[in-house]
């Protein structure tokens, strides 16, 4: 008999992407629809939550904010005399106001300033004050620390403080307390001051305003004063010096002569000087020329050339006559060359009268070169009487210049000393008038005034930000919580993040079960929607394979505690009522069909039949009151996976597909054994198994990848132990407590992810 080889698991193959065409609108619009969704599930999931957190951190400000003591603050309204008129002009004694933004901040920082409220603690006696002594208020079991922040100080500590250390401890509270804020755009400044007593805090404030003003005043009259002994004072030693610029402005004057006729000497000086100036360019320029006609004679001799080529010869009358005649001679010369003989008269005669016209023009030309000499020479000699004389005027007036300079450091020095000196005897009878005439530098123009109503702290406002704060805490703690949950909760999770069909919902039952009620939840009609839910699935299996003759349905599940038995179970019995079906229990690891479905736990079943070792109508019941045929597990092997690869097991399901219409298998958790993906061989169909809000998607992810590798087909995903209230309350969100198996599957030693 010729036996099948037993199914071989093909090689894993790698995972290749499936890119579905999506248009980016339609994409970009899905994914923010699914955001919207998933905020609106999750804030409607956790909106009683984020309720109480948001009222429970409400009441707590409320008893926060009702134990702290509250506060006043009074405020009181000055405005600054910026462009007041003076009575007097006396910039010098004390510094001018101005009107710009740089006076207003430093008035605002004297306000502010330690000296002036140094200056109010000492004046209203502020450190016995009650509100202000640290030593009353240790008694009264004032918190000391407010006052020193710094430092921890006991009663004793408070009792032994010496009087600076006190002062400045009230000095350093009397300014944290107050608050000076500039109007914006005017000349307004507003002095607030906070203390737990009401009526204080209206006098401090207008401590403030009248001590600020008060003490400009004694400033401005101590440097008025201050400015009269020093004006007094330098009033005499400027009289001296007055006495002392005059008396020498008038020796001066005696020994160098000098009377008030120095505009007419300057002026005849200033004359002769222009006049020798004018005589010395002449003389320059006669005597350049000069100079140009005598370095062409010299340079003319030098390289012989003839000087009568030169321009000085050449310009000369007499010489311009002579080379005339000269022309004019050798013109009858050469008339007579040509009608006569070299020893006829006429010829000889004008032979004659050539020569003596070219030695008169020779004798002219060296009288020329002779007087460019004598020219020349003459021409600088009187340049150099022109320089000599003109150099002496300059000193003459150079002297006469030095005189007046000194003249004028004199009579400058005596106009000097005598300004200076009426301007101090008037600043001095100014100053004298204007210590009587002080103006303020402000006037208060709204007083403070007690207020009833605690300024700090603001309760309602508080209140209501903490209320807020606390909401949108526990709305972004929700969405928080939503994001890190990874379970598969609804059809969407299965269709988005599982990528596989929905073959239903089984809702989570209700109620006290016995042992074995949810396996037959069918049967019982324990629940109407339980029951529909489990003939939809039915119709699915069904419907997925309308041709195949045989029908063998696998059901596993990612890791224990999902309830894979109990849909298995429950299918089945659907199954039965339409074929004849028989349920197998395939987890020999830890059989739990045969105990739910009433068969005895220790007759033979899967194991049994494999082997041969018994009979197959000991291995297969019936059970007439659920109307399906089971075989149990049977005799847990050794090693399970070596019986379900035996050829005998492929044998085995080949009898059984023959013989039944469906076979339904309940296999083991995929991410713990490899059973499922033997099974998976036989089966025409896998059902996949997840708990709501319990699977990790990943893990299912992770089995129905494994099933894929080994080319199983997957009808589809079924979700069970829904919560239908919370389902519906959270559109399909929920979360649920352990049920099945527990955290740990027995003989397979504790849940692991590991694909074996």
């Amino acid at each position: 008999m010729n036996h099948p080889a037993p199914p071989v698991l093909p090689a894993a193959a790698p995972v290749q992407p499936v890119f579905v065409p999506v248009e980016r609108d339609e994409h970009d619009a899905d994914r923010l629809a699914e955001q919207l969704r998933f905020w609106r599930r999750s804030i409607s999931k956790h909106k009683w939550s984020a309720l109480g957190l948001a009222l429970a951190i409400a009441l707590l400000t409320t008893l926060i904010v009702y134990v702290i003591q509250p506060t006043y603050r009074s405020t009181a309204t000055l405005m600054l005399e910026s462009n007041k008129s003076k009575v007097v002009s006396i910039e010098e004694v004390y510094s001018a106001m101005s009107s710009n933004r740089e006076y207003y901040q430093t008035q605002a920082e004297i306000l502010k300033s330690e000296e002036l409220a140094r200056r109010i603690v000492e004046k209203m006696k502020l450190v016995d004050h009650p509100v202000m002594d640290p030593r009353k208020q240790a008694e009264s079991g004032f918190s000391l620390k407010k006052l020193v922040p710094a430092a921890w100080l006991g009663d004793d500590e408070a009792k032994t403080l010496t009087p600076e250390q006190l002062q400045s401890i009230v000095v350093g509270r009397f300014k944290r307390e107050l608050t000076i804020e500039l109007v914006r755009n005017s000349q307004l400044i507003k002095i607030s001051y906070e203390s737990p007593d009401k009526e204080f805090a209206a006098k401090a404030a207008n401590w403030v305003a009248e001590g600020f003003i008060e003490a400009d005043m004694d400033a401005r009259l101590a440097m008025t004063q201050k400015a009269g002994a020093w004006l007094t004072e330098r009033l005499s030693g400027l009289r001296k010096k007055l006495e002392e610029s005059e008396r020498a402005l008038q020796q001066f004057r005696e020994r160098e002569r000098i009377v008030d006729a120095k505009g007419v000497a300057q002026s005849g000086a200033s004359k002769q000087l222009e006049q020798l100036s004018e005589g010395l360019v002449t003389s320059r320029q006669k005597r350049a020329e000069a100079e140009a006609a005598y370095q062409q004679v010299q340079a003319a001799q030098k390289s012989r050339i003839d000087v009568e080529s030169i321009p000085a010869v050449q310009k000369n009358t007499i010489y311009i006559q002579l080379k005339a005649a000269e022309s004019a001679a050798e013109g009858r010369l050469a008339d007579a060359a040509k009608k006569y003989g070299p020893e006829h008269p006429r010829r000889q005669t004008a032979d004659a009268e050539v020569r003596a016209a070219r030695e008169n023009t020779k004798r002219q030309i060296d009288t020329i070169t002779t007087s460019i000499t004598k020219e020349y020479e003459l021409a600088r000699a009187q340049e150099t009487a022109v320089e000599r004389a003109l150099a002496q005027s300059k000193g003459d007036i150079l002297g006469m210049n030095r005189k007046e300079y000194e003249l004028g450091v004199h009579e400058r020095e005596v106009a000097s000393n005598k300004s200076l000196y009426e301007m101090f005897t008037s600043r001095m009878k100014e100053t004298n008038v204007a210590g009587d005439l002080q103006s303020p530098i402000a006037r208060v123009v709204d007083p403070a005034v007690v207020r009833d109503a605690p300024y700090s702290p603001k309760k309602a406002r508080i209140i209501g930000i903490a209320a807020v704060v606390g909401l949108i805490l526990g709305l972004m703690l929700a969405l928080l919580l939503e994001y890190l949950d990874n379970t598969i909760k609804n059809a969407e999770d299965v269709d988005t993040k599982l990528r596989q069909p929905l073959l239903g919902q089984l809702p989570r039952l209700k109620g006290k079960l016995e042992s074995g009620d949810l396996q037959i939840a069918f049967i019982k009609d324990k629940d109407p929607g339980f029951s529909e839910e489990i003939r939809s699935i039915r119709t699915g299996v069904l419907l997925s394979s309308i041709d195949s003759p045989h029908k063998v349905l696998l059901v596993t599940s990612s890791i224990p505690g999902e309830g894979k038995t109990s849909v298995a179970t429950n299918i089945a019995l659907a199954l039965g009522q339409v074929r004849k079906v028989c349920l197998i229990d395939a987890d020999m690891r830890r059989p739990t069909v045969a105990k739910v479905l009433g068969v005895d736990t220790t007759s033979k079943g899967l194991s049994n039949l494999v082997s041969g070792s018994d009979p197959t109508s000991e291995c297969l019941h019936f059970n007439k009151e659920l109307g399906i045929h089971v075989i149990p597990s049977g005799v847990v092997p050794p090693n399970p996976l070596e019986l379900l690869s035996s050829i005998r097991f492929a044998e085995a399901m080949k009898w059984l597909e023959d013989s039944f219409d469906i076979i339904v298998i309940d296999s083991p958790p995929l991410q713990l054994v490899s059973d499922p993906l033997i099974l998976s061989q036989f089966a025409n169909s896998v059902v996949y198994v997840v708990k709501a809000d319990s699977t990790p998607y990943q893990e299912a992810l992770g089995g129905l990848e494994r099933l894929r590798e080994a080319k199983a087909h997957v009808l589809g995903v079924v979700i069970n132990q829904i919560d239908r209230e919370k389902a519906d309350r959270y559109y399909g969100y929920g979360k649920y407590s352990a049920y099945g198996y527990g955290k740990k599957y027995g003989g397979y030693g504790g849940y692991s992810s590991h694909k074996a």
